[in-house]
């Protein structure tokens, strides 16, 4: 096991602890099965850690670059000034607080326009849990607004019809920045690192807008961003995703996006 993560473990640390955390999972299942027997040789705790710096002491976590709540608005209406599926895609992405996977393989059997809900299903998400979206009535109008390919069940494809790469997303917040810095401004930069904001740090901008701007819950942010909550028992007793209450928190949000700052949808 060290030689396999010592080359890696100051270099590429998520990566190296990615890779530690599956084959302790593949021995486990070997040991469960009789294939074999002692300790783990990947487990961290009083075995690999007394070998290996602590991964949060090698590599500082660093966040992904947010948008500042205030500059949500102005973003949002350069962005509608794009045209093409990939601005479209981002557009959602923004108003549902969604990580880029849930967007890129979003199906149009996941969406209920009678309930305004969006149901990802759990081999679509970070958690591998199911996760239910309600969605606002500026995103159902977008949803309405999208053109249907044949025989194509994604929302947003790529233009061969297949999943849109992660990519995509993220070259069209580039792209944005570009064009404001060429026209003199300063383009869309986190207020914290000065880095140009990319698509996953709108989720940062969605939930700091919910603790600095109103009075919904932390609870309701953190169920909307799809989140691990509590330990295992709070999780197992708590059955309820507060759906419809979140569903007034994303019409706020969705408001708040586009009237600051002369967004328009």
């Amino acid at each position: 096991m060290l030689a396999i993560l010592k080359p890696i473990w100051t270099t590429k640390t998520e990566t190296a602890t990615r890779v530690r955390q599956r084959i302790e999972r593949v021995m486990d299942w070997c040991a469960a099965m009789g294939h074999r027997s002692g300790a783990n040789p990947a487990f961290w705790k009083g075995s690999l850690q007394q070998m290996l710096p602590a991964p949060t002491k090698v590599k500082k976590v660093v966040n992904h670059p947010a948008l500042a709540i205030d500059e949500a608005g102005a973003w949002l209406a350069v962005l509608q000034t794009r045209e093409g599926i990939a601005a479209r895609a981002l557009t959602f992405l923004a108003l549902n607080a969604s990580r880029s996977q849930e967007i890129r393989k979003a199906r149009w059997d996941e969406i209920s326009f009678e309930t305004g809900t969006w149901t990802i299903p759990a081999e679509h998400m970070k958690m591998k849990v199911a996760h239910r979206v309600p969605l606002s009535s500026t995103a159902v109008m977008l949803l309405k607004d999208t053109p249907r390919l044949a025989g194509c069940p994604l929302i947003f494809p790529s233009p061969r019809n297949s999943e849109m790469s992660d990519a995509t997303l993220s070259a069209v917040m580039k792209r944005m920045h570009q064009a404001e810095e060429d026209n003199g401004r300063k383009g869309f930069l986190d207020s914290v690192s000065k880095r140009p904001a990319v698509p996953h740090g709108l989720r940062s901008t969605f939930r700091d807008w919910v603790a600095e701007r109103t009075e919904h819950s932390r609870e309701m942010a953190e169920i909307a961003l799809a989140h691990e909550m509590g330990s295992e028992v709070e999780r197992a007793y708590r059955r309820g995703d507060m759906l419809e209450r979140r569903r007034q928190m994303m019409e706020d949000w969705a408001a708040f996006l586009t009237t600051s700052r002369h967004a328009t949808m």
